[in-house]
């Protein structure tokens, strides 16, 4: 399916210390991709862009990135960012894509290199996996501050989806990647390497701690049949309704993600999503026949 584009209340005018929001979800993925803008510069940035990828085919397409380039020239935003809130085992990233097309740097959390150790490994990648998370272009530190345009910018650290998590804290919004979903389906599974279920406790109450009317933006949503997808909501809907939150000691918290995570199956593009996506978007590189392959570890997971 087609992307599918919704602006709505978040990318009405700003004031100008805030940010203006522009949302877009990937039903193939679920994934919602967002373009960050300062209003009174036009700088903007790009989270979480997905490069599209048909299984059955085995092709890649940058329908949704090209896209994206297209809104971001009709608003007039010069892109100083590509932004990765984490390494995501669900879709395949369009950022070394839009990197090219936009020469902007790409950034992610510091502890990427964790995740390349893991991962590089497993799909047997010729590339060398350096402390500087090469070919990643920044590493951000928890409580790094940056701009875009005059926006300011603080990085949270919030592992425990994955050891390179984080979040982003811009103006009035933060974006918490997969960390919290919407409140009627709950948090990040912890399972995947790395992961650990009270770490994402630990994080999601330094998010909830944040003011009650914080928008919250989220990296997906897999909504039920009565409702559209939808991927904002705010810090007091979180505490107050999250399924997996509200009302939940850590202990309780841990034990329930733990039982969850154990009944769950792989993500679909698992194998696809991370040998590109610790690449920061990068194909592999093509063999001696000219042609290049994607790997499917056998009887490893």
């Amino acid at each position: 399916m087609d992307a599918v584009t919704q602006t709505g209340p978040s990318a009405s005018p700003a004031s100008k210390t805030q940010p203006e929001v522009h949302s877009y979800f990937d039903a193939a993925t679920n994934t919602v991709t967002h373009i960050v803008a300062d209003p009174t510069t036009g700088a903007a940035a790009i989270i979480d862009p997905v490069l599209d990828f048909d299984q059955a085919s085995a092709r890649t397409s940058t329908k949704s990135a090209n896209r994206l380039i297209a809104e971001i020239k009709k608003r007039g935003l010069k892109v100083e960012w590509i932004l990765e809130t984490h390494i995501h085992a669900d879709h395949l990233t369009a950022a070394h894509y839009l990197k090219e097309q936009l020469n902007a740097p790409i950034g992610v959390g510091r502890s990427i290199s964790s995740v390349q150790k893991t991962f590089n490994p497993v799909f047997h990648q010729p590339y060398p996996v350096t402390d500087d998370g090469r070919p990643f272009d920044h590493l951000f530190a928890n409580g790094e501050q940056f701009k875009i345009g005059n926006l300011v910018v603080t990085v949270m650290a919030t592992p425990g989806h994955t050891p390179a998590c984080i979040s982003l804290l811009i103006g009035d919004a933060v974006f918490v990647g997969d960390t919290l979903f919407m409140p009627d389906y709950g948090t990040a599974r912890c399972d995947f390497p790395g992961g650990d279920a009270g770490m994402l406790y630990d994080s999601i109450e330094r998010l909830l701690a944040l003011p009650d009317n914080t928008r919250m933006f989220l990296c997906h949503d897999y909504p039920p049949a009565e409702r559209e997808a939808a991927w904002e909501t705010t810090v007091k809907e979180q505490r107050t309704h999250n399924i997996h939150i509200a009302n939940r000691t850590r202990e309780e918290f841990v034990r329930m993600r733990t039982e969850r995570d154990s009944g769950l199956n792989m993500p679909q593009l698992i194998f696809p999503s991370l040998q590109v996506n610790i690449q920061a978007g990068q194909l592999p590189l093509a063999e001696d026949n000219g042609v290049q392959y994607l790997k499917i570890p056998l009887n490893q997971f």
